[in-house]
């Protein structure tokens, strides 16, 4: 190369080293106009208070080092046609996304009346934090984002799950200093080793440096150089450390310089990692890392009244909160606004000049609009086999034996195998122990950290569909990610320790309620658990294992996000999680234990059932064509399930006479009023299948107030009896825990009397029998450690009869552990 070639070729650099700036120079801009400008948004008048918003709300100091890696990722993306999505886990960093994604042009496209000129800036600024207008957060109006950050600590988790069977994706994930502290932060560092670099793509993760959180400095910015260098790469990175902002003497352009040059050898570093792993390299990278080090507040005035601002705490949120009120106050705003001078930013009408616009990626390599930042434009709809040809054979209700959640293993297992780079199943070492491990026929569990020999390491494989973390965080946060760029998952967990995902789920049920009424935002597949090992099975758990409050929690969101399921056998569980996956923009809780239970329904009766969502078993009870029942016995939950029956048999027995009526709820939400909720049933169905004047004896699987709750408007409402878990367990055997919760059978026939008026003191024998029957029952476990035969043995009637003639099958009944 000649002098002259080498002179051009710095040039150029340094050409577009200052159309970066100027980039950042605008973005910057057109952020803190968002926090503060009310009206004249290009200072082409005399800056007045009456320009400056009543109410100053917004973050500020994250946001210039967020617009400064936009600024520098749009370079590296439109050079290289790399195809990136940006994640922010300091999502209070919301004006500068607002502004870069304005910047790429995508913004006035997704808001025509947000337009390129000074009109649609004053728009963008006043909408900015303002009523009618957009949440101050990297929120889902803001087009690019899959991460709100509103809570933090899941920036990692999230991009992670963006990345498994995206090969050609990077996901640049900016983690702040504070968000750094958290525990679902700290633990997702280690995601990196569950990826495939030949099947997944790349996380890019950059650790913001600024030193503060809202009063307190930041943890990792107060260790040493050297010891922050250990961690990283104890955690399996590769670091590279960038730090700029703090030298006044520097040139800007050579800060640009400098970063240019460290983001494309750590690109070029991916690339090399990546072409390794497609040659046949099989050994864990050590994936690199920035640690980003810049002030808070960065560009913003260094004082304010005396005080340090940029580079502190000061600079976090509003720094001139009260910009209105002083004319100090308001010259300090003039000026900041003015030190990017937006005089060489903008043309006459207020239209970007035309070299900053130059920076811009084009069509969907732009990262505000590239299709896996609004997943359902990629969604493809899962193939799915016939759950016919999965069903458990029914001769008689209630016969044979069947663990449900193994059945849906089965399932699964061909559903993972029509769907091999579109599905996957998440959970924290719980897949075989929540008897899914059919799974494993066809699949293994993904795995880049050290192996030790498939003799010690079963199932495990640098690729797999099963992702198993002991962290219910990371698997959450991977089944959002997944979730959220057009994928399809789900997340079988114990249903006592799912509650550590109720903040998660919490953000997710808000993100899906907000798309829902964004029209270009496409729907996405919905979020679905299994809950098994619950809280009537924890035979050797006990009382820390038993919790079935996450029901409770998840009812709270709206309607139009949240379903809830109970199926009693494993018939409905298969009808019920087909329904689950084929559907969109709903989080489904289906809970299902994975202990050995009747089989009561055929696969036909099943989806018949589970479409009505709840239905009387006729089979079941001994009421008469065309009168009322006495009572009503109604189930919810497959071990409620199993003692309304039990009741109902001693009840056949004990009282012929008596019109019993056996309902079975598989839709929790068929409750609720239809104007309550779209499952709802009307008034009128409602009252037709539990009477408005029958007592109504509800055994339900959770906290029994939820019945209540949700039944609150109907009008046999005071009939309603439940049933439910009191917070009372221990370590002990099936029967003695539900008797423990008085859910039992025995105390269920006790309820019928006591609630029928026309039995009462008639049968004080009967409910004096039922009592003694509880207490030998509660003995014979204190003495032999198992529940009393007569109940451990107790089938169906019809199921014993059809036993004795030798046509059962008790099928996929296996004892099992309850770990």
């Amino acid at each position: 190369m000649t002098e002259l070639e080498k002179g051009a070729t710095v040039a150029v650099v340094d050409k577009t080293l200052n159309t970066i700036d100027r980039w950042w120079r605008t973005a910057n801009y057109l952020s803190v106009g968002q926090i503060y400008l009310l009206n004249n948004p290009l200072l082409r008048e005399q800056l007045t208070r009456d320009h400056v918003k009543p109410r100053l709300l917004g973050h500020w100091g994250t946001t210039p080092g967020l617009t400064f890696l936009y600024a520098h990722l749009n370079r590296a993306i439109a050079e290289r046609n790399q195809s990136t999505i940006y994640l922010t886990g300091p999502g209070h960093g919301g004006p500068g996304l607002v502004a870069a994604s304005y910047l790429d042009g995508t913004y006035s496209e997704t808001y025509s009346d947000i337009t390129e000129d000074e009109q649609g800036i004053q728009k963008l600024f006043k909408q900015f934090s303002f009523p009618g207008g957009i949440p101050s957060h990297v929120a889902p109006e803001t087009p690019g984002s899959i991460h709100e950050g509103g809570e933090l600590g899941y920036a990692l988790s999230h991009a992670y799950g963006a990345a498994f069977d995206n090969p050609d994706l990077l996901v640049a994930a900016v983690v702040g200093d504070g968000e750094a502290e958290t525990g679902p932060l700290a633990t997702s560092w280690h995601s990196n080793k569950f990826v495939n670099p030949t099947q997944d793509g790349t996380v890019l993760p950059i650790l913001h440096l600024n030193g503060y959180k809202i009063a307190n400095p930041t943890v990792l910015d107060r260790i040493s150089h050297e010891e922050l260098e250990a961690l990283m790469i104890g955690y399996g990175h590769k670091p590279y450390f960038f730090e700029g902002g703090y030298d006044e003497s520097e040139d800007i352009l050579s800060v640009h310089r400098r970063f240019a040059e460290l983001l494309d050898e750590v690109l070029d570093e991916i690339d090399a990692i990546k072409k390794r792993a497609a040659e046949g390299d099989t050994d864990r990278p050590m994936w690199p890392m920035i640690v980003f080090r810049t002030p808070k507040g960065w560009t913003g005035p260094a004082e304010i009244d005396g005080k340090k601002t940029t580079g502190s705490w000061r600079a976090h949120q509003v720094p001139l909160a009260n910009a209105r009120d002083t004319e100090e106050h308001l010259n300090d705003l003039r000026a900041w606004l003015e030190s990017y001078k937006p005089e060489e930013l903008f043309d006459e009408s207020g239209r970007i000049a035309e070299d900053i616009r130059s920076l811009t990626p084009p069509q969907d390599l732009r990262m505000s609009a590239n299709p896996h930042a609004n997943g359902g434009l990629l969604l493809k709809e899962l193939r799915l086999p016939a759950i016919e040809d999965f069903a458990i054979d029914v001769p008689v209700p209630a016969s044979g034996m069947t663990e449900a959640p193994r059945v849906l293993g089965q399932y699964l297992t061909e559903v993972i195998r029509r769907n091999p780079d579109n599905f996957r199943i998440f959970g924290p070492d719980e897949t075989a122990s929540n008897r899914l491990q059919a799974v494993f026929d066809i699949t293994d569990k993904q795995w880049n950290a050290e192996f030790l020999g498939p003799e010690v390491d079963e199932h495990m494989a640098r690729a797999g569909r099963v992702m198993e973390m002991l962290s219910e965080h990371q698997c959450q946060g991977w089944l959002e990610g997944y979730l959220l760029t057009g994928r399809h998952g789900l997340m079988s967990s114990y249903e006592a320790f799912i509650h550590i995902v109720d903040s998660m789920f919490n953000q997710h049920a808000k993100w899906l309620k907000v798309t829902n009424h964004i029209p270009w935002r496409r729907p996405i597949a919905s979020l679905n658990y299994l809950l098994s090992s619950h809280v009537w099975r924890q035979d050797h758990n006990g009382f820390s294992h038993q919790d079935p409050g996450f029901i409770d929690h998840v009812v709270n969101k709206k309607a139009e996000v949240v379903r809830v399921y109970l199926p009693a056998d494993a018939n409905t569980l298969l009808s019920t999680y087909e329904h689950c996956l084929k559907s969109k923009q709903y989080v489904n809780v289906v809970v299902a234990g994975k202990q050995p239970a009747p089989n009561f329904l055929t696969m036909d009766q099943a989806k018949a059932h589970c479409e009505r969502g709840l239905g009387i078993w006729e089979w079941a009870g001994t009421e008469v064509a065309g009168e009322e029942p006495d009572v009503v016995l109604a189930a919810a939950g497959d071990v409620p399930t199993l003692e309304v029956l039990a009741a109902a048999d001693i009840l056949r027995r004990e009282l012929p006479d008596l019109k019993v009526r056996v309902v079975n709820v598989v839709d929790l939400m068929r409750l609720q009023d239809e104007k309550e909720h779209p499952h709802g049933l009307p008034d009128r169905d409602f009252d037709t299948i539990f009477t408005q004047n029958r007592p109504v004896i509800f055994a339900y699987h959770g906290y029994p107030w939820l019945i209540h709750r949700l039944t609150y408007r109907r009008n046999g409402h005071d009939n309603i009896h439940v049933r439910g878990y009191k917070e009372e367990g221990t370590t002990t055997t099936p029967f003695d825990m539900v008797m423990l919760n008085d859910l039992d059978r025995f105390h269920l026939v006790i309820d019928v009397i006591d609630q029928v008026p026309s039995l009462g003191a008639k049968y004080a024998g009967l409910r004096q029998k039922m009592q003694d029957a509880r207490i030998r029952a509660r003995e014979y476990t204190r003495i032999n450690g198992e529940d009393i035969p007569e109940v451990r043995d107790w089938v169906w009637p019809d199921a014993a009869n059809q036993a004795d003639s030798g046509s059962v099958d008790a099928t996929l009944s296996t004892g099992g552990d309850n770990e």
